[in-house]
């Protein structure tokens, strides 16, 4: 089988589709860029995703994709083995699909306009306020799927990808004290999946833990 390459930042969301290449034991190869820098990774990743944007994942036939729920549905469609979501035939791919849009469409933007908020309004106390107002949506977001997580796996007995984004996502902000005391049900289906080696691997690999 030819290789895949993905186009990533270490603590990126590149990390769940790392992971779900590993789970699908698919070969392929990590190039790590920094993404903002100006120089000729990223003018190599501009060329290939206009948008600059990572993960970007080069399939073996050389098709170029750059949404994350994409290149998942993509590795399952490879790799139905791996688990990465649910048959089509089977009553639980409907949720699957609904949360798997909830996080990218829905919670993924709040990065975009949250992290940078004088991209996007005035500097000063317009760029606070939708910086608050993005943070809170988010919070909002994050909650609502807190009411929905199953257990040990966001469905349930089975496990899915929606487990790597979760794995992923809780590492950002508002940080894993914030997960731990207001979304303890995500809290226990990240630490489930980390169990996995594999994961595991590739969270220390993209959140090395701190050195003293």
């Amino acid at each position: 089988m030819k290789t895949y390459e993905l186009i990533g930042s270490l603590g990126c969301g590149s990390a769940i589709v790392e992971m779900a290449l590993v789970l699908a034991n698919v070969p392929h190869k990590l190039t790590d860029v920094p993404y903002l820098k100006p120089g000729p990774e990223r003018d190599r990743l501009l060329h290939l995703n206009p948008l600059g944007q990572v993960p970007t994942l080069i399939t073996p036939d050389g098709e170029v994709m750059t949404e994350s729920a994409a290149m998942i549905l993509h590795l399952h469609d490879v790799a139905p083995q791996a688990g990465l979501a649910p048959a089509a035939d089977k009553p639980e791919r409907a949720h699957f699909l609904n949360l798997l849009l909830r996080l990218v469409g829905a919670i993924y933007p709040t990065f975009t306009y949250g992290d940078n908020p004088p991209q996007w309004t005035t500097e000063g106390a317009a760029a606070e306020l939708l910086r608050e107002r993005v943070h809170s949506r988010r919070a909002e977001l994050w909650q609502e799927l807190e009411r929905q997580a199953g257990t040990p796996h966001m469905l349930g007995k089975r496990f899915s990808a929606l487990d790597l984004y979760v794995t992923v996502m809780t590492h950002w902000r508002p940080g894993q004290a914030w997960f731990t005391a207001e979304c303890p049900a995500l809290t226990a289906v990240a630490r489930e999946a980390a169990l996995e080696p594999n994961v595991a691997r590739v969270l220390r690999r993209n959140f090395p833990p701190p050195t003293e």
